[in-house]
């Protein structure tokens, strides 16, 4: 079931879930074996070794889920970046697990036990995945909230460095391969993906291998058209996978028509096989992607997902800037009563959070959003309650 982009669902009837940068994995649970599909439907069993333990949490079940791989960093932040070094290998080597270790966040529950479960609301869905306990080290059942302020939600996702929320109806059936509004999903971040037509040979630093790739999207008609070039979030691993898998794919002429004279000149034309996604601002009234990023290849699409996504009527705010201070405090939410109050602090390159009891004046900082949301549970808070509190005392502290 896919996510249509969306503003957020306003009235009762809708739980929010936290939305994770990574790639969707169904999984197959049977006798302890693990089998793992991705979205297009290809084989990632070996990909991803580390959803294996499924087999273990769910003895004696016989179960199909759905999820999200993820690869993180500091403060359980999901990094599409990082994730990029595993989608295109099947088989990594124990080095790159070690290195780029992925977690599974299992979000919904699609066959128990022999019994199929996607007529069923996402509401009782989610309450039997929630029985299951699938809290590992490896595998995860991410929070959802119900009842909650989806604004509230959207705000404690920016302050979390995550992608945005996903708003789903309380009452929806699973509806498999279909998007549908009632899974509406508000980005923090607008991403688009793209096809690969061409790339153009890198200088300086990049002399020798790829400057900057030419990019085509399906518009409204199902014609592909020119959308603009990226030349910026590129690492080098990615600059060489890049670099081998365009090498087989070159053609004479561009696949699509009236690419610019600037953007034509020096080009290398590929066939548009490749999807890859991007990060980027907005549209040009051009059709050209404003100010892309490149986030990595996505093998898990097809070609025909390539299509121009514009954006929904209301957008959510933008993520605001971090301020270079040795140790600052980028945002903060508090409990209706003030007792409770919960800090994203930044040190240096790590962000964590810091939990604080105003009225017994203790707190206990280098949390993740996962331990934090445990502490709160504990203590009777629930995070969707949580309002925004004035940051007035961002400081910057001799901590190193």
């Amino acid at each position: 079931m896919l996510a249509a982009p969306g503003a957020l669902p306003a009235g009762e009837g809708w739980a929010f879930e936290f939305k994770f940068d990574g790639v969707r994995a169904i999984t197959y649970v049977e006798g302890g074996s693990v089998r793992a599909l991705s979205r297009n439907g290809n084989d990632v069993t070996t990909t991803y070794p580390e959803l294996g333990t499924l087999g273990g949490l769910l003895a004696g079940h016989t179960a199909v889920l759905d999820g999200e791989v993820v690869a993180l960093q500091a403060g359980d932040r999901p990094s599409f970046a990082r994730l990029a070094a595993r989608i295109h290998v099947a088989r990594p080597s124990s080095t790159l697990l070690t290195t780029v270790p992925v977690v599974y966040y299992a979000f919904d529950l699609l066959h128990l036990d022999g019994r199929p479960l996607i007529d069923e609301p996402y509401e009782q869905r989610r309450e039997r995945l929630a029985a299951l306990g699938l809290d590992g080290e490896t595998v995860r059942t991410p929070p959802h909230f119900t009842g909650a302020d989806g604004t509230a939600v959207l705000r404690a996702a920016e302050l979390a460095g995550l992608e945005g929320v996903v708003a789903k109806r309380l009452g929806s059936p699973y509806r498999p391969g279909k998007r549908s509004a009632d899974w509406t999903k508000v980005p923090l971040i607008r991403t688009q993906e793209a096809l690969i037509i061409g790339w153009k040979p890198g200088e300086g630093r990049r002399a020798g291998t790829i400057g900057s790739l030419l990019l085509g999207v399906y518009n409204a008609t199902d014609n592909l058209v020119f959308a603009g070039h990226v030349g910026t979030g590129f690492t080098d691993v990615m600059l060489r996978q890049l670099s081998q898998q365009l090498a087989s794919l070159h053609r004479s002429a561009p696949a699509v028509a009236d690419v610019p004279r600037e953007h034509a000149r020096h080009a290398r034309w590929v066939e548009p096989v490749l999807v890859g996604e991007v990060a980027f601002r907005n549209w040009t009234p051009e059709g050209r992607l404003r100010h892309p990023s490149w986030r990595g290849l996505r093998s898990d699409r097809s070609p025909r997902a390539a299509r121009r996504r514009d954006a929904p009527l209301a957008e959510p705010p933008a993520p605001r800037p971090v301020p270079q201070r040795r140790e600052t405090v980028e945002g903060a939410l508090e409990t209706p009563d003030g007792r409770w109050r919960v800090e994203v602090v930044r040190r240096g390159r790590d962000q964590f959070y810091r939990l604080m009891n105003v009225a017994a004046d203790n707190s206990v900082d280098g949390l993740s959003i996962t331990t934090l949301q445990r502490l709160l549970a504990e203590a009777g808070v629930d995070m969707a309650d949580l309002l925004t509190a004035g940051t007035s005392i961002d400081r910057t502290t001799g901590a190193a």
